[in-house]
């Protein structure tokens, strides 16, 4: 399929005070697409620096990194803003919805930013809320819906671009164990059904079990890279 992302000897130095923390030091890793991948490690571990860089929230201090055959270390600031709209669907363990939107104007919001019509809007928000099994939920507030299906309106809103990679941090962190299991057989289903590329960073090797590939991050390096088969594919 061809790598949608490759990244080379990666570092990211912070400095506190006088003290140097290198939060990745030398990374180098390709994913191919329609990959389901998960990063796991320990707090502290770099992990979510990794995430962080790899979404073009952030940048390293040194190395190279390339997603879908662009070279984001030789981008400005608007040229990222505008990569990480239009490539990388991101959802985040606070599940980030507007508490006085509904379901629907919480999935259109990037639409919005893109200057799509209401129309486009409304059409491809009912479209990705129901990909993630909540037809009939549009007019919902975020307070009416369980903690689950408030990460699953998260997903519908980072799918609603058609992005090439979707960015888990901690997506399962506040959820119960079956809301969960919930939403990584919703990851699975949509990288198994749509091809759609997921990483999902994690603390939890219960939820890493989901991914068909599973990288280790300690100390700021990479100390495992395995594929296996995800959990979905042995019965759980």
């Amino acid at each position: 399929m061809g790598a949608l992302i490759v990244c080379t000897d990666l570092w990211k130095i912070y400095r506190l005070g006088d003290v140097e923390v290198q939060a990745l030091r030398g990374v180098s890793l390709e994913i191919e697409r329609g990959e389901f991948v998960a990063v796991i490690g320990a707090s502290g571990s770099g992990k979510s620096t990794l995430m962080n860089i790899l979404g073009c929230l952030d940048t390293p201090t040194r190395g190279r990194y390339w997603l879908d055959g662009q070279d984001v270390g030789s981008m400005g600031s608007d040229a990222l803003a505008e990569i990480r709209n239009r490539e990388i669907g991101f959802i985040f363990q606070n599940f980030n919805l507007i508490p006085r939107t509904s379901a629907s104007e919480n999935v259109q919001l990037p639409l919005f930013y893109r200057g799509a019509s209401l129309r486009e809007q409304r059409t491809l928000a009912a479209a990705a809320l129901a990909r993630v099994g909540l037809a009939g939920r549009e007019h919902h507030y975020p307070a009416q819906l369980s903690g689950g299906q408030q990460q699953r309106v998260a997903i519908a809103r980072a799918l609603v671009s058609f992005p090439a990679i979707l960015l888990a941090d901690e997506p399962t962190g506040n959820l119960d164990t079956e809301s969960s299991r919930d939403i990584m057989v919703t990851l699975a289903r949509l990288n198994r059904e749509d091809g759609l590329t997921v990483m999902v960073v994690t603390h939890e090797a219960d939820i890493a079990a989901y991914a068909a590939r599973e990288i280790v991050v300690k100390d700021g390096q990479i100390v495992s890279d395995r594929r296996k088969a995800p959990v979905h594919a042995r019965g759980g």
